[in-house]
């Protein structure tokens, strides 16, 4: 397994994240369109794709959310590859590199239509807050956070 930090021009990380959009269109249903505009991925520059065997197979990535605070965001592993801990390693090298940028907190983003992610959250230590920001009010939104 490998794991590179690369930015949004990335292709692999492009390609997972089609992957990504595809499962949440169908698990967010019409809710999708709402979520879809908070999930460009033009400007992001804090993105990794981990490989097995050099092929990418799980993503993620952070973007500045406030001075202190980065929010996790196109977090994605490949459905013959979940259950192996990627998400998790994933995810523990965007906090890593977060904390290394001199953000002390990371808050993310989860639908309720996705029991995988919600379980692998809690799991590294996220806690659950109110809504932020565009998902306050929003149902099928969970919103958690975690010190770094």
């Amino acid at each position: 397994m490998i794991i590179k930090r690369v930015d949004s021009s990335n292709i692999d990380f492009q390609n997972l994240v089609k992957f990504l959009d595809e499962d949440l269109a169908i698990r967010d249903g019409k809710d999708h369109a709402f979520y879809h505009q908070f999930n460009g991925i033009d400007l992001l520059k804090n993105c990794i794709v981990v490989y097995v065997d050099n092929i990418a197979v799980s993503c993620g990535a952070f973007k500045i959310f406030s001075e202190d605070t980065v929010e996790i965001k196109r977090m994605y592993t490949s459905p013959m590859q979940r259950g192996k801990g990627l998400a998790g390693k994933a995810l523990t090298e965007l906090e890593s590199w977060a904390k290394e940028s001199g953000f002390s907190r990371c808050v993310l983003e989860t639908g309720i239509m996705q029991p995988e992610a919600i379980a692998l959250y809690e799991k590294m230590g996220y806690k659950r807050i109110p809504n932020y920001g565009q998902y306050i009010g929003i149902e099928n939104s969970v919103c958690y956070e975690k010190e770094i």
